[in-house]
């Protein structure tokens, strides 16, 4: 096979290129990463993603796809061993179910609780835990949604991580605790366990200073 060109538009502090990341390290796809800068966004970002201006884009062989979930597709067609979903097509059906779910639900109130105070607050938090209860109904005993290894939800999921970095760079009590999460809470830290995914974890220094001036900010300014 003729030497492939693989490419993704990211930034380092983004849960949704960084699942990409994942998703061609399990493959074991040679890659080229391009940091952008949001504020900045390059002639490149803009030209293979005119509709949506926004990171993550794959380009494969001048090809661009845009769009995180898009993208893991693509790549788990593309390169079919080590498959990322399901082989069932029901099973295939619930991943991606769920996968929209938390894009949906649960990053929207993510984003939402680190910054809002006191009892809007606290009602946000009541609906995260919810959410991530119906979450663990999913994964029940499993190692990870995937089963024995990292599949298409545990990469979605990714944005927990996020969740969590931010509640503690802002000295919040953790959402995702043993005691009200105890299925769900094994998961993330079999998670970060995860050679490969640990790879694409942002250094957690650098995460927390970057959540407290972001969320910092937008507290004080409200």
């Amino acid at each position: 096979m003729a030497e492939e060109e693989v490419k993704l538009f990211g930034t380092w502090a983004s849960p949704f290129s960084r699942r990409i990341e994942v998703a061609l390290k399990l493959k074991g796809v040679q890659y080229e990463y391009i940091e952008e800068n949001l504020t900045n966004k390059s002639p490149a970002l803009l030209n293979y993603n005119p509709v949506h201006k926004q990171i993550p884009v794959l380009v494969h062989n001048g090809k661009p796809v845009a769009e995180s979930f898009v993208i893991m597709e693509y790549v788990d067609e593309t390169w079919k061993h080590n498959p990322i979903l399901p082989t069932d097509p029901y099973e295939k059906a619930m991943a991606r179910f769920w996968a929209k779910y938390i894009d949906d639900k649960l990053w929207p109130a993510a984003k939402k609780v680190v910054m809002t105070k006191g009892e809007e607050q606290k009602g946000v938090i009541d609906e995260i835990q919810q959410q991530m209860k119906n979450l663990e109904g999913e994964l029940k005993e499993k190692k990870f949604f995937g089963g024995e290894s990292l599949g298409f939800l545990d990469i979605a999921a990714n944005i927990i991580i996020w969740l969590v970095v931010a509640q503690e760079a802002l000295g919040m009590d953790p959402i995702l605790n043993e005691e009200k999460l105890p299925v769900l809470h094994g998961w993330l830290q079999r998670l970060l366990d995860d050679a490969v995914f640990k790879e694409c974890v942002p250094p957690k220094q650098r995460h927390l200073d970057f959540s407290k001036v972001k969320f910092g900010s937008s507290i004080a300014s409200k």
